[in-house]
């Protein structure tokens, strides 16, 4: 794993998940508190978890109507019978670490497309080095998991991406989710055309 420049700490952590801040973007981590992370990730998307750092999150539904009859909004979060549960996971693939920058990066783009983002010639190595420092959150053990297999090559995120199987009441959403031993994180791009 290449470590990132500058440290992880409260200010780059914000500083890094600023990228998401032009997009229709979640983003939050919740304590992992068991064996079943499903749980834990259907907790982080009701907003019932605290981040565990009292770092920055992202939440741009929050106070919005919708969320007064579903507090997960616009999630669809994991059932909690084995067979529900069971068919909600079989929605994400695993990602290798090595393609998690360029997930990160992709989930940054305008219209979660790195070939049709116009800034990124420009931007490109300051959103790489962004998402190493998110990525830098993450221990060696850590698995990670999306709802795409990315474009051309699998799991090749700087390609166009063709399909998705979403985890919202979107027809089209992009995310990443994290599972460690200490927490669950949830970084997830909507778009909601």
């Amino acid at each position: 794993m290449s470590c990132p420049s500058m440290p992880l700490d409260a200010d780059s952590w914000r500083s890094a998940v600023e990228m998401y801040d032009r997009r229709y973007t979640f983003v939050s981590v919740g304590p992992r508190t068991g064996d079943d992370w499903l749980h834990d990730v259907a907790s982080v998307m009701r907003g019932e978890s605290v981040e565990p750092r009292s770092w920055r999150t992202i939440d741009p539904d929050e106070g919005e109507e919708e969320r007064e009859d579903d507090p997960a909004y616009p999630f669809v979060t994991p059932p909690a019978d084995e067979e529900g549960s069971t068919e909600w996971q079989s929605r994400l693939r695993e990602v290798p670490r090595s393609s998690v920058v360029r997930l990160l990066v992709l989930l940054a783009t305008l219209d979660l497309d790195v070939s049709r983002d116009p800034r990124l010639p420009e931007r490109l190595a300051e959103m790489e080095e962004h998402a190493r420092v998110i990525l830098s959150r993450c221990p060696d053990r850590t698995q990670f998991f999306t709802n795409t297999w990315g474009g051309g090559a699998a799991f090749d995120f700087y390609q166009r991406i063709s399909s998705c199987s979403p985890l919202s009441r979107y027809p089209w959403d992009l995310g990443l989710l994290w599972v460690s031993v200490e927490e669950v994180g949830l970084i997830w791009s909507f778009d909601p055309r």
